[in-house]
Parts: C-alpha cells; structure tokens; sequence
C-alpha cells in the first residue's frame, strides 16, 4: 500500500461536522497520518487546520484529489456527491474512504467499485455502528449459544432529530429517516452473526424516501425475525436513553441502544467499552491498519452493498404502495 512522505495522507474532503470529528481522532490517536483538508469555504477548512494541524488543499475538488501527498481521500460531503468524487480519486490513484450512505444505489456501487478494480484501490466505508463494543459483545453472546435460537431481535431507535440542509432533501440525502441515519441499525442488524433473509418496512403517514419513522422488519435465515422502530421525530426516554432486547430459546439480552450497558439473562450485567461507545476509534484504526497494511477491513464494501440494497427494497415496495 501507498504512504506519503510524512507518513499516510489523508485527504478529507468536507468541512462539517462529520469532517471535524474524524479529524479529531485521527489527529489525537493515529501520529502516522498526515492530514489535508478541502472543502468549498474557506473560512471551515482554515478552521479545522487551526485545530487539527495539517495543510489546506485549496483550488477545486478536482484538483485536491489529484495532491500527490494525498494516499487515501476521506468523502465526507452529502451523499449524492460520493460516487463521482470517489470515482474521481480512484482514478487518481488514491484510496477512498466514504461516509455513510456511501452510495445511493447498487448501481453507483457498480461505478465505485469496477474504478477500485481497474485502478488497484481500496473503498472504505465508514460505518462505526459495526466497531461498536456492544455489538461485539451481542455477536459473541449469540455465537457462545447462551441465548439457544434468537426468535426476535427488537431494536429501538426512536429520537427527536431536527433534519435540514440536505438530510431532508431525499434526492441528496438518498431517502428519509431509514436511509440517512436509520442506515447504521440495518448495518447492526445484518452483523449480529445472524443472515438477513429478506426486509420489509413500513412508512408511517409518509412514503418510502420521505419519511422520518419507520418499522423495519427482516428475516433471518436462522428463523429469526427482527424488527427495528427508527425516528426522527419522536422523543426518547431520559434525552435519549433506549431499550433494545434479543430473545432466544434459553435466554435473552437487554441493552441500552447506545451501547451503555448489557444485560444477559438477569444477572449478568456489562458495560462493553464506555471509552469508544460508539465504535468511532476502533473505526479509523481498522482504515489505517488496512491502508498501511493491505489487510481486509472488518466492515466490506460488500457489507455496505448489501445494506443499501435492502433499504432500496423495502422505498422501492414503499413507492408501490403510495402510488
């Protein structure tokens, strides 16, 4: 794999929040990467250079891809622009890593990937939700055979969220709630161990890519069925504290949605990783081993096709219903 000359370049591409909080860590925890920064204002960009250190990269996006200091392009731009941006930096030899929904559709992953194929290049997709410690800890659990045969998985992921700028136009954000942050509790959910058979959702008093709650239902090969209640515009208990259960033939698990803390049976209480609940460290160590190492990321491309998929199938039978 490629390195710069002051260790691996990393290109992010954006200056919202998004852009800040990766920077963050990878500043505080990674000495062996190097960061640029490009983003259509001046004003955000100087600013996370103020904070973080590393150089701007100014002119157009076009060109700051193309900075032969920059190994790997970090997309942290609204959706609808990930595909040509990261066609644009495979074929400028870099590696890309994009924020979710990395892509809006099986088609631009056909794009992005043939150009990673021809050019020898790695796409990264950075969903946290899959380095969660809680969800390491529920998938050991479910392996282990504590919980004898999952029956139901039921995920409660209800909040109040105010959406604006391009999280509430479906044509940039990809969809509504389901696509643009629901996207991480289907990635959970299609990595607790358990093979996602099929998905079904349903929208209420919105259509499919309009909506801002949705009752999302799979079925597993195993015989499982799973069933995820996600909002935007419904308060959760205690500013945000959420309950989620499994249930299985011998036993079953509570646990805060977050990650605070697990509960197996009714003695067995954990707190898996409070240093890095939400997975993010474990994330961006995962992209930096990979990009230096040219090992397997722990969370594919192909996981990321597959959960952009389903949710293309649960809007596409949504569309069907409100014609």
């Amino acid at each position: 794999m490629t390195a710069g000359r002051d260790g691996l370049g990393i290109l992010i591409v954006g200056s919202g929040w998004a852009a800040g909080w990766h920077a963050r860590l990878l500043a505080k925890h990674h000495r062996n990467v190097s960061l640029m920064f490009w983003g259509r204002s001046e004003e955000p960009v100087r600013a996370l250079v103020g904070k973080f250190g590393g150089d701007r990269v100014s002119g157009d996006w076009e060109e700051a891809v193309c900075d032969e200091r920059v190994d790997a392009v970090f997309i942290t731009t609204p959706p609808d622009t990930h595909c040509e941006i990261a066609v644009a930096a495979l074929e400028a030899g870099k590696h890309v890593i994009v924020e979710k929904p990395a892509f809006l559709d099986s088609g631009e992953f056909d794009t992005v990937e043939a150009a990673a194929a021809h050019h020898g290049r790695r796409v990264l997709v950075a969903e946290n939700y899959l380095y969660k410690p809680l969800l390491r800890a529920i998938r050991a659990r479910i392996r282990s055979g504590v919980l004898g045969q999952v029956r139901f998985v039921a995920i409660d992921a209800v909040k109040r969220q105010v959406a604006e700028g391009w999280r509430a136009d479906p044509a940039r954000a990809g969809g509504g709630a389901l696509m643009e942050s629901g996207i991480h509790w289907v990635a959970f959910m299609d990595a607790l161990g358990l093979s996602i058979r099929g998905a079904e959702a349903f929208f209420p008093d919105a259509p499919a890519r309009h909506e801002r709650s949705v009752t999302f239902v799979v079925e597993y090969e195993e015989g499982a069925v799973g069933v995820l209640n996600h909002s935007w515009e419904i308060p959760g208990l205690l500013k945000g504290l959420r309950l989620s259960r499994i249930y299985g033939t011998r036993g079953s698990l509570l646990f805060e949605s977050n990650g605070l803390f697990l509960l197996t049976g009714h003695r067995r209480l954990s707190f898996p990783g409070l240093s890095d609940m939400l997975g993010y460290r474990a994330m961006l160590a995962d992209f930096v081993r990979v990009l230096t190492t040219g090992a397997e990321p722990e969370f594919t491309i192909a996981d990321a096709r597959r959960c952009i998929e389903l949710i293309q199938h649960t809007y596409s039978a949504g569309r069907e219903n409100h014609p």
